[in-house]
Parts: structure tokens; sequence; C-alpha cells
């Protein structure tokens, strides 16, 4: 059992590694840039991660785990309908995209083609993660259905995994193109998705 220090240091080594992996991509980072930007010795790493492979495993669990809990903190805090709850979401994923806060990026868009390439394991966290996203955007759309914010769905898990795919593509092409067109296309298509044609 790894004491309170170490997985401390563990936690800090994932939260420094992070902005570095969204500026840079997995494999163009080595393990000594990251041990340097976390301050911590050099040949220390594998006290912390089995490999560098098990490293970006639980990069990527870190991540979704505080950006699951900033969505069930938003969607499950009291005052507005459901809906609007579910925009705020749209809405802070184009804020964010747009921040020039690096650490607000999605990690997904960043890392999802490159891993997926080249570690299982990495795949998987990726696949599990992101089925958890959608399932909290179909939770909304259930409660939105629920309050009267939103029209009845035949299927609320699959319009979640659309405006999921819908959001990740234009993320990639918000940073292929360095235009919001994209993001703002998306939050026009949500809105006719959720039969919500203007702003709440």
């Amino acid at each position: 059992m790894k004491s309170a220090n170490a997985v401390e240091m563990r936690q800090h080594i994932l939260d420094t590694a992070r902005p570095i992996m969204l500026s840079k991509g997995f494999s163009a980072v080595g393990l000594n840039e990251i041990l340097s930007a976390a301050g911590i010795p050099k040949g220390s790493f594998y006290h912390y991660f089995e490999s560098k492979e098990a490293f970006g495993g639980a990069l990527l669990e870190s991540y979704f785990s505080a950006y699951l809990e900033r969505m069930d903190e938003l969607f499950v805090r009291p005052g507005g309908t459901a809906a609007e709850r579910l925009m705020s979401y749209w809405e802070d994923w184009r804020d964010d995209q747009e921040s020039d806060d690096i650490a607000c990026k999605c990690l997904v868009v960043k890392l999802g083609a490159e891993v997926c390439d080249l570690s299982e394991p990495m795949r998987a966290v990726l696949q599990e993660g992101t089925e958890r996203i959608v399932a909290r955007i179909a939770g909304c759309i259930e409660a939105g259905v629920a309050d009267g914010s939103l029209k009845d769905f035949d299927d609320p898990h699959r319009t979640a995994a659309t405006l999921y795919e819908l959001w990740l593509g234009a993320t990639l092409l918000d940073k292929i193109g360095y235009n919001r067109q994209p993001l703002d296309a998306a939050m026009a298509a949500t809105r006719i998705i959720l039969n919500l044609p203007g702003p709440l």
C-alpha cells in the first residue's frame, strides 16, 4: 500500500504533466521533461508508475475523474431546468476551447487518435471515460424530458452520443483551422437536435 505522501506525489506528477501533454502530445514528451517540471529527481519515475504507458493510463483516468466531477456539479446544481444546465455544459465547453489556458483544453481530442494506435490499455481508458461522459449527458437529457424542458427522445443515449461526437469533431476542426466557427456551428446544431432553436 502506497503512503499518503507517495499518492500525493503521484497526483502531483499527473497534474503537472497534463498541460504538457495537452501542448505537445504523448509521444513527444519524455519522462525527464515531466519529472523536471514536477520538481522530481530524475530516475524516480518508476517509484510512481510502472511504465510510461501506465503513466498515460493514469493521466487519462485522472482527467476523466476530474471532468466527470465537474459534470456532476453542473448537472445536479439547484435552480434552473435540466435543459438550461445541459446548454451551460456546451457553453462551458466552447469557452474552454477558446480560452488561452491550455489546461482547459480537451485531452480526449489531443491524445485520442495518437494513443489509441499506441496502447490498448490507454485506448480502453479513453473508451470507458467517453462512455461515462455520454451517460452523464444522457442522464441530463432524461432529466430534461422529466421536467418538461426537453422534448421526449426515443433514445436519449443515442442523442447524447451524437451530441458528444458533434462537439469532439467541432473541437478538432477548431484546432485545425484556428477558427471558432465549428464550435458555433456545433452550438447551433445542438439547439436544433434538442429542439431548442433559440438561446435559453
